[in-house]
């Protein structure tokens, strides 16, 4: 085999699991399938800013890079730990990731959601990377906010145009049946025009290995999991006070981000029949092996439970964002979820939405999850230099995308 092709992908991780999570996936898939594709073996780096990211193991030759991390704070970043001001956190991380990608020298570099990450960090590393001949790569979730807010965001990354001179190709990991984002106007006509939908990064996920907790080992369950948990505690107080149906048991995983004091409240509150935890190794294979889930409306979440026939009911974050509402009625609107605002949904509400659907199946065929098998052969593409084919049927205006909100 010729030399090793390497590869890297950044997030920039302010909140949640569900960058970490996405990219991880990626790795494994990018690790599986272009050997054959490329007749190379694949290496590579996660640069991530989340300690929580080392607890994922990652395929044999690949490594994570944790720099220091952020929070979201005032309308901007804070450091999330480290004793700096930004503007001193920003250089550390901007010097941090060119010396990285310089001695990595990767042939495909992938960035998650932030083109420049945050504060511009990655402008120079992108432009020096590709003095390399590295190919580089946006890759966008699905839904991204309401147009007008993401107008803003991309003149704050100085523009569309700008965005489209630092990426060879952008991927949307979706399926435009149930949302595209280029007909919502979330993603402008420059960056519209070298774009692909991959469909949801949901069939082929990485197993995390992790064992079921003994509390349901067992038994029958019902499950809510709030993702990295750090926004969950609506949901949380809710669901903790919902009786499961009979001979069922209620698990709640809170994510390992939620505040200590807000996790010893929940499970002092739990009845006999409900176990909190904070964490669990496998989370997919909970929402398998659960005969009914209630889950906030994260795309990392929602991935790992389309490849699912688990139904599910969506109760999307509120105030943050607008994009896990838009996400979480789309997909309700193609018949893979049910979906309820945390305003109209109490204990009561979630245990006859439990009893009704415990045991059943929602079948998600329809929708398109094989974005893990369509991203290596991408990859494989740019990085010989093929051209790529056209995207897919571009909609001329939102309302031709029938279940798009």
């Amino acid at each position: 085999m010729r030399r090793r092709l390497r590869i890297a992908l950044f997030s920039h991780d302010s909140l949640g699991l569900g960058h970490i999570r996405r990219n991880r996936a990626l790795a494994f898939a990018l690790d599986r399938e272009l050997p054959e594709l490329t007749g190379r073996k694949v290496s590579g780096l996660l640069i991530a800013s989340s300690p929580e990211a080392a607890r994922f193991d990652l395929p044999a030759g690949w490594d994570w890079v944790i720099l220091p991390g952020v929070t979201p704070a005032g309308g901007g970043y804070a450091p999330r730990a480290l004793a700096s001001s930004m503007a001193g956190l920003s250089a550390l991380r901007t010097a941090a990731i060119s010396a990285i990608l310089d001695q990595q020298r990767p042939e495909l570099f992938i960035v998650d959601r932030h083109p420049f990450g945050i504060g511009g960090e990655l402008s120079a590393a992108i432009d020096q990377v590709r003095v390399h001949g590295c190919r580089t790569v946006l890759g966008l979730r699905e839904v991204l906010d309401t147009p007008s807010v993401i107008a803003a965001e991309w003149e704050r990354a100085g523009g569309a145009n700008r965005v489209a001179e630092a990426f060879d190709a952008v991927w949307i990991y979706g399926d435009a049946d149930v949302y595209d984002p280029r007909a919502t106007g979330e993603v402008p006509a420059v960056l519209a025009a070298k774009a692909f939908t991959t469909g949801y990064l949901s069939h082929h996920r990485p197993d995390d290995g992790g064992a079921a907790p003994a509390a349901v080992r067992s038994d029958r369950f019902v499950l809510t999991c709030l993702g990295g948990g750090s926004d969950g505690g609506g949901l949380a107080s809710v669901a903790v006070d919902a009786r499961p149906p009979d001979g069922h048991r209620h698990l709640i995983v809170t994510g390992p981000q939620m505040d200590a004091e807000e996790f010893d409240r929940l499970r002092a509150r739990a009845a006999e029949d409900t176990t909190v935890i904070r964490h669990s190794d496998d989370i997919p294979g909970l929402v398998a092996s659960a005969e009914a889930v209630v889950c906030m409306g994260g795309y990392n979440t929602l991935a790992e439970l389309m490849s699912t026939s688990t139904p599910a009911l969506v109760v999307p974050r509120k105030g943050h964002r607008a994009e896990q509402p838009r996400r979480a009625f789309a997909l309700a609107a193609a018949e893979a979820v049910d979906t309820r605002s945390i305003d109209c949904l109490d204990a009561e509400a979630l245990g006859d939405w439990f009893a009704a659907h415990a045991g059943a199946r929602t079948d998600r065929s329809h929708i398109d999850l094989r974005g893990l098998a369509a991203v290596p052969r991408l990859a494989a593409e740019l990085i010989a230099g093929q051209p790529a084919a056209m995207p897919d049927h571009l909609p001329t205006s939102f309302e031709e995308t029938s279940h798009a909100v």
